[in-house]
């Protein structure tokens, strides 16, 4: 938000439907993750129970929505609480294009 006030450019925002099916977590696996460098291990509903074969992910159709640009007007050197009003206005954006893409979904793989 900061760099987008200081050189006056619009935040566009964008919701992506689907990628979270792709590969359902049932678990993080935090030590292994925090051994092997990663942020996170996920353990999914196939993997590790079918092998290399758990770890390829669901045909899942990815839907890309795309808001209106917002320019934000003001002083990039703001407080962090004025600048964080002005990122809760955008995260509030894409949660309603996220709830409307998923209300538009007929199935996960269609």
């Amino acid at each position: 938000m900061r760099l987008a006030l200081e050189t006056d450019t619009p935040i566009v925002p964008i919701a992506v439907v689907g990628s979270e099916e792709q590969a359902i977590a049932i678990a993080n696996f935090m030590p292994l993750a925090r051994l092997l460098g990663m942020p996170s291990f996920p353990i999914t509903l196939t993997w590790p129970w079918l092998g290399l074969l758990g770890a390829l992910p669901l045909p899942v159709k990815y839907r890309v929505f795309f808001g209106e640009p917002v320019r934000f007007a003001g002083n990039p050197h703001d407080e962090d609480e004025v600048i964080g009003e002005k990122v809760e206005q955008v995260k509030a954006q894409i949660a309603t294009m996220l709830a409307e893409g998923l209300a538009r979904r007929r199935s996960l793989f269609w």
